[in-house]
């Protein structure tokens, strides 16, 4: 930037009206952030005012020391010859200036796109929302036919993944998972034996509570209360990881290298969650139910072995099974979740925390969906 060797005295703006109707800026002094800087609008009266300008130029001969906040004034002044439809003459400000100036109107310009963006119609929202989801499910559809392409070749034993990292992922999404796991499970146990006792309580009928909180947990709670700590917790996990991976270009070295990273980085976390959620919706069921007979026991005066006894017998096998089976599709669906959208992780600082957030909010929303479909089949099969 321009600097005078000698000090100089404060900014100085005056206005020459030449006679070919040119409006003549003659810009003098030191233009600092620290010193009191003239408005534009001082330029807008001169737009404004009676003889109005054809065109702007500048003379910058007795500028001293500048900063950011020349380029902001002068950036101003030409957003409102622009908007005057005034011609605007740049050969007299400094050389450093004017390439200042270029760079920031080649730049995408991010102020004037949120301008824009408020006069955008209703129908240009709902096309680019539309748009948008028309490019995230196809960019859904072709990762999972990676991942589907990937397991068949892990069942042929031509997968490039590693035992070893299996067993990472394995421990990740298990044992580490139990503390919050078992206070969820019990505090929803135990939510639900009391909601059912304040009913049950009125008809003489609260040992249906353990029935209510036995059948709840086993076939439906248990297993979606497991997917959404575990898609806050894991789905979460594999999203910044897989992200951070992905802009420091790392998933793009292992396909360099000719390794695929779905098989590498996928299978591993996918396999885990397939793995580990069954075993988990069990300790859960477990968990949900010792909650049901802590407010059984401590509440309602029913002893341990009657509750116990009436849960055996309302819960079945299949509906044991049932509950796996939501358990073993949900660990699907928060697996793949995280991994697509750590795939999906454009460049930028804040890319990976917006990948965290979309691969948890898109895990729930496949959980709760998915719960909703499992109940109208299971309804229809009898289940």
């Amino acid at each position: 930037m321009q600097a005078s060797a000698s000090k100089t005295k404060r900014h100085e703006i005056r206005f020459n009206h030449l006679p070919n109707a040119t409006l003549m800026i003659e810009l003098a002094g030191s233009w600092r952030l620290s010193d009191a800087l003239p408005p534009a609008s001082e330029v807008e009266r001169q737009l404004e005012s009676n003889g109005r300008p054809r065109r702007v130029a500048f003379d910058a001969s007795q500028l001293g020391p500048w900063d950011t906040s020349l380029l902001a004034f002068v950036a101003r002044v030409i957003r409102l010859c622009a908007e005057h439809g005034i011609e605007i003459d740049r050969d007299g400000l400094p050389d450093g200036l004017k390439h200042l100036l270029e760079l920031t109107e080649n730049e995408p310009a991010h102020a004037a796109g949120e301008v824009s963006s408020d006069k955008r119609t209703v129908s240009d929202k709902v096309g680019e929302a539309a748009l948008r989801f028309f490019q995230n499910s196809l960019s859904l559809l072709n990762f999972t036919g990676l991942v589907v392409i990937a397991l068949a070749r892990l069942m042929t034993g031509r997968a490039r993944m590693r035992f070893a990292d299996l067993m990472v992922q394995v421990y990740g999404c298990s044992a580490q998972a139990l503390g919050i796991l078992s206070l969820i499970s019990f505090l929803v146990g135990t939510i639900l034996a009391f909601m059912g006792a304040v009913q049950l309580q009125q008809f003489g009928a609260a040992i249906f509570v353990a029935d209510l909180v036995g059948i709840g947990i086993a076939r439906d709670m248990g297993a979606m209360m497991t997917a959404i700590i575990m898609a806050g917790r894991t789905g979460a996990a594999y999203a910044a990881e897989l992200g951070a991976m992905k802009v420091s270009e790392e998933i793009d070295a292992l396909a360099t290298m000719g390794i695929s990273p779905v098989e590498f980085l996928v299978l591993p976390r996918l396999l885990a969650l397939v793995i580990m959620m069954p075993l988990l919706c069990l300790y859960a069921d477990f968990i949900g139910m010792l909650g049901g007979a802590a407010v059984a026991a401590g509440v309602l005066n029913i002893s341990l072995f009657s509750y116990f006894t009436r849960t055996a017998a309302a819960v079945t096998l299949s509906t044991f099974v049932g509950g796996l089976i939501k358990a073993t599709v949900y660990g699907v669906l928060v697996a793949m979740a995280g991994c697509w959208r750590g795939f999906e992780t454009q460049a930028g600082s804040s890319a990976v925390g917006e990948a965290t957030t979309a691969a948890v909010v898109d895990a729930i929303i496949w959980v709760v969906t998915a719960c909703g479909i499992f109940a109208v089949i299971f309804n229809l099969l009898h289940v």
